[in-house]
């Protein structure tokens, strides 16, 4: 006598083959639990609770040897920087790269003269931060001072006009990067993949023609189109959104020059990729795992500045931070292409190495 058909055992059958399938797709332990992962550790290391770093100078022969300079120093969202060359300083505090400098000047010990005045000077460029900055100095004078005595610290804030930093200066770059990161990713990959399959990279590399005009060939037509959306944004930003160009068209131009420089590196990363994927599934993966870190790692939407050291580290051997970086040193400091010396050398360095690699590991049929 049969025994009856168990359908509990049936259901677990499936159940476990189905989970099975699940993990045989590396595409779908990723995004559901590394990304998630990656985010969490991402976000969780914003420094600061979320209030923005706020970077202090300390004026030439200002007392430093008080109760209110080590409390400011112990906060996490100040930052203290130092200046061997004064000019350098007021020049990054008139573009908002400083939220103040303080002048702490030790007075008359007298039941009617403050012991400390401290002079915050600062710019229009950085009205927020300066608040922030105001209000947790005036807490820190009110939690030292003893009632019924005169004031032992005076603040005196002196706001100049600056040079205004808009939100757009600091967009617009960023998704520039955004955006030939993984369009140029996405589209030198999967052409040079369906090439391949295709057998058409075989048959140019049975030709005479050599292997650097076939990928510069094909290569040109994707980087070009790419070229064209950096043009438009720039153009789109500067004349509607009041997008900073300090230079007019020569900064225009050393911006274009960049992009066309970062495009060759991306377009390197997409001739790897396309050569080491076996299905065209496994690109997007493959994109995704080298392009999500950058976007959140490069100051893209936010800047480094919010994460702790460690991590600061970190960001900034990624090409895509080199990348911003020098964007908007170009586009809203002024600067130049070879004052940005720095920048293109790490770029340098991962275009030599991924160019490396793909000469290693490009594949033609």
């Amino acid at each position: 006598m049969s025994k009856p058909y168990s359908q509990s055992k049936a259901l677990w059958a499936i159940t476990r083959a189905s989970f099975k399938a699940i993990f045989a797709q590396p595409t779908a332990v990723v995004f559901s639990l590394l990304f998630p992962i990656i985010f969490i550790l991402i976000f969780g290391a914003f420094g600061n609770e979320g209030v923005p770093v706020q970077r202090i100078a300390l004026a030439p022969g200002s007392d430093t040897s008080n109760a209110i300079i080590d409390s400011l120093k112990a906060r996490d969202f100040i930052r203290f920087e130092h200046y061997a060359d004064t000019a350098l300083m007021r020049q990054d505090l008139s573009k908002g790269k400083l939220t103040s400098i303080i002048d702490m000047r030790r007075t008359a010990d007298t039941a009617s003269s403050p012991q400390y005045i401290i002079s915050v000077r600062s710019t229009s460029a950085v009205r927020t931060s300066l608040f922030l900055f105001l209000q947790n100095l005036e807490n820190l004078t009110l939690k030292t001072q003893n009632a019924g005595k005169a004031p032992d610290y005076v603040i005196r804030s002196e706001i100049t006009e600056g040079q205004q930093y808009r939100q757009i200066d600091f967009v617009l770059p960023g998704q520039l990067g955004f955006s030939i990161l993984f369009s140029t990713l996405f589209g030198i990959a999967f052409t040079f993949f369906a090439l391949r399959e295709q057998l058409v990279l075989k048959r140019f590399y049975a030709s005479p023609v050599k292997r650097i005009h076939i990928l510069l060939g094909i290569g040109a037509s994707r980087l070009f189109f790419q070229l064209i959306n950096v043009v438009v944004l720039i153009l789109f930003g500067h004349f509607f959104l009041h997008f900073t160009l300090q230079h007019g068209f020569i900064t225009f131009l050393e911006m274009v020059l960049l992009a066309i420089y970062m495009l060759f590196l991306l377009m390197g990363v997409g001739l790897i990729f396309s050569s080491v994927a076996k299905t065209d599934a496994s690109i997007p993966l493959l994109i995704n795992l080298f392009g999500f870190p950058q976007m959140l790692l490069s100051g893209t939407f936010f800047p480094i500045s919010v994460f702790p050291k460690w991590m600061q580290d970190i960001c900034n051997i990624l090409p895509l931070t080199q990348f911003n970086n020098a964007m908007r040193k170009i586009s809203f400091d002024g600067l130049h292409l070879w004052d940005c010396w720095k920048e293109i050398g790490i770029l340098a360095i991962w275009l030599v190495v991924i160019y490396a690699i793909v000469a290693k590991v490009i594949r033609w049929q």
